[in-house]
């Protein structure tokens, strides 16, 4: 038994100061930059590590400053890759089927870059300048373009930025604007996306739910879809980072008993829109250049049924014509996601 325990514990020892260099002091070394490569990235456990730490000490719905002038948060990734198998299980996900996008004249899927951008936007979020608690954030907003294929990524090594624009002061608590961007192995821009972020103040009440689509009225040609929105929505390893809530791994237990307190993630939602209008409009609706603004409204739980409506519509004259769609729960006027696609 002596023997066994002089072994067992300088094994374990070891294991620990292994990981310790590994995951912390390896992923802290990393982070003293702001620009660093795929093959290089500091681990989740450290970012979790921090996520906790800011959200243990840091009162959501509050700016925390530490100077006058706060140094911007930003990120770039260098050499970054598209993953393929990553890629096939986002489009089985999101409901473009497990061939897509291999199918002739399909690009890839106009959300799935953000999935590349996952660790991106977690440093961001836990990054020491960055002024409000990641803990709860919520995605009201989100707009996305392309202004070239997202199949250029394909195509050779790419970058991948992340960038904090700009804090808001509401009523509800405090926005922020995350900028998320790829950039082809030429050097142009091929994708971008903007979240609107709420750190919601804890003794305000606040309800995202819109009584007007800002979008305009719906005209008599609208189609609809009507879905069946699984107790998992796929990918889980992925979603839960599209809502910045690593807390969705605790809830696991509560969900095997039958609580229905889980919601669907914003991305999962915006994505299966998207692909409802590819599958009924064509793949030209989405060829870039191509711009989509988004709002989320009441979160989605599940298991339940939405229903997708989605319809032409011109903001101006002399404009080109416009999509609109909208995301409802099936057989009720609660309303999920609503959003405009135009060029």
């Amino acid at each position: 038994m002596g023997n066994a325990q002089s072994y067992v514990v300088p094994s374990l020892s070891a294991c620990c100061v292994y990981l310790v260099y590994v995951h912390i002091y390896c992923s802290y070394r990393l982070l003293r930059t702001n620009v660093l490569y795929d093959e290089k990235l500091p681990s989740f456990v450290y970012l979790y590590i921090k996520y906790g730490s800011k959200a243990l000490f840091w009162r959501p719905g509050c700016l925390h400053t530490h100077t006058a002038n706060q140094p911007e948060v930003v990120y770039t990734v260098l050499n970054c890759r598209l993953q393929t198998p990553l890629l096939r299980r986002f489009c089985s996900a999101a409901g473009y089927g497990w061939d897509y996008p291999d199918t002739e004249y399909r690009d890839v899927p106009l959300c799935f870059p953000e999935v590349l951008c996952r660790r991106l936007l977690l440093m961001a979020l836990t990054d020491h300048n960055f002024q409000l608690s990641p803990a709860g954030l919520l995605r009201v907003r989100q707009s996305v373009k392309t202004l070239q294929p997202v199949d250029e990524l394909k195509k050779g090594p790419f970058r991948l930025q992340v960038r904090v624009q700009e804090y808001r002061q509401l009523e509800a608590g405090q926005e922020v604007d995350v900028c998320l961007s790829a950039t082809s192995r030429t050097g142009c821009p091929v994708w971008e996306s903007v979240l609107t972020l709420l750190s919601q103040n804890k003794l305000h009440k606040v309800s995202r739910r819109s009584p007007e689509n800002k979008h305009g009225r719906q005209p008599d040609d609208v189609k609809q879809v009507e879905l069946r929105v699984p107790r998992t929505t796929g990918l889980q390893c992925v979603w839960f980072f599209s809502d910045c809530s690593p807390y969705r791994l605790l809830s696991l237990a509560a969900r095997l008993f039958g609580n229905r307190s889980q919601g669907a993630p914003s991305l999962w939602m915006l994505s299966v829109c998207l692909a409802e209008i590819e599958k009924h409009k064509g793949v030209g609706v989405i060829t870039a250049p191509v711009s989509v603004s988004a709002q989320f409204k009441e979160p989605l739980l599940v298991p339940g049924r939405v229903t997708i409506k989605f319809w032409e519509t011109t903001k101006d004259v002399g404009e080109s014509p416009a999509i609109g769609f909208h995301m409802q729960q099936h057989g009720s006027d609660i309303s999920h996601v609503t959003g405009l696609i135009s060029r």
